[in-house]
């Protein structure tokens, strides 16, 4: 059984609308207002990115380190090559991670992290650069940086002010305008989206073609024109997919018969073991060639409700065959 919850109080239901709305509404103000700062400054974080010959190191503390991982992540995954270095740990031995060709982005949002503080000069002996992020361009990190980009807010979303909310929000953003930025600037497409994301969903939508997932062999039902509806039926069975493929003598697709079409069939009094399958099959069937990615087969069956394809080359001959179970098993759907 499922726990029921307690009722809440109306007065509390009230107030935590309400507060949840202006939460929202704060941290939508906050992003909103960084469009006006998309600017040379911007540009110049960009470009020093674009000109970097080794990795792109985020790094920053407590909540702002939360969001470094982030943002790194994204850059990995668009184009950027990056990783997180935890700046506590970069003092006891992770700054040998860091090299002359690198970049780093510190995130500080009073700009005075001491942990990060502690290794600009040592990161800046080095030769790598230093973009900063930061709510204050005063801040001690921002003035060390050679490229500074502002993150302030006109408040937090707490009611108190104090915790990073609306903050975090704006430079998790201000993180992603810059990872987007950079897959444009590097012509970064879905083909290479999807190579850095071969494991999931995803991956599978982008990667995966209809070569790859089609039946072929023995487990592709076909049968000739001159078959009876008898022994097409035989082979829909055998196969398991609902409906055949009928060919001609050259091996060319000239239709397909399928459980509806018999259906149909027998609703008029079909002989089933004297009528050839030419007679009453489906002729210019629906199809798709082995080179369409599968996502695009599971769009053409949705638009023409039907759960199954044949797959033929530029000649018409038969390649293979699909269903909507194949696309299932393989996580395309």
């Amino acid at each position: 059984m499922t726990a029921q919850a307690s009722p809440l109080s109306p007065s509390l239901t009230g107030k935590a609308l309400d507060l949840a709305r202006e939460v929202l509404r704060i941290e939508a103000a906050a992003v909103q207002a960084l469009v006006a700062r998309i600017d040379r400054d911007f540009l110049a974080a960009v470009q020093v990115i674009l000109d970097c010959k080794g990795r792109i190191v985020v790094s920053g503390m407590g909540k702002s380190g939360h969001i470094a991982r982030k943002i790194a992540s994204t850059m990995a995954s668009t184009g950027t090559p990056a990783f997180f270095v935890h700046p506590a740990e970069a003092s006891h031995g992770d700054l040998g991670m860091i090299t002359a060709d690198d970049v780093v982005i510190a995130l500080s949002y009073s700009g005075e992290s001491a942990e990060l503080l502690t290794i600009v000069p040592i990161l800046k002996r080095t030769g790598a650069k230093l973009i900063s992020l930061t709510g204050n361009p005063s801040s001690s990190l921002a003035r060390e940086a050679d490229v500074h980009l502002d993150v302030s807010v006109e408040k937090e979303a707490c009611p108190h002010n104090l915790a990073p909310t609306a903050s975090t929000t704006a430079t998790l953003a201000l993180g992603d305008a810059l990872a987007i930025a950079l897959l444009d600037s590097r012509g970064f497409g879905a083909d290479d989206f999807a190579r850095s994301h071969p494991g999931g969903a995803l991956g599978k939508r982008l990667l995966v073609h209809v070569a790859d997932v089609m039946r072929q062999g023995e487990a592709l039902p076909h049968v000739t024109e001159g078959a009876l509806v008898s022994e097409a039926i035989l082979e829909i069975s055998r196969k398991g997919m609902g409906m055949t493929a009928v060919l001609d003598a050259q091996g060319q697709v000239t239709g397909v018969y399928t459980d509806g079409d018999l259906r149909r069939g027998l609703d008029q009094g079909l002989d089933i073991r004297a009528t050839p399958v030419h007679q009453v099959m489906t002729r210019n069937p629906r199809y798709i060639t082995a080179n369409k990615l599968a996502v695009e087969a599971v769009k053409l069956m949705q638009e023409t409700k039907v759960y199954a394809l044949l797959v033929l080359d530029d000649d018409n001959h038969l390649l293979g065959a699909i269903s909507m179970h194949d696309l299932m098993r393989a996580g395309i759907v």
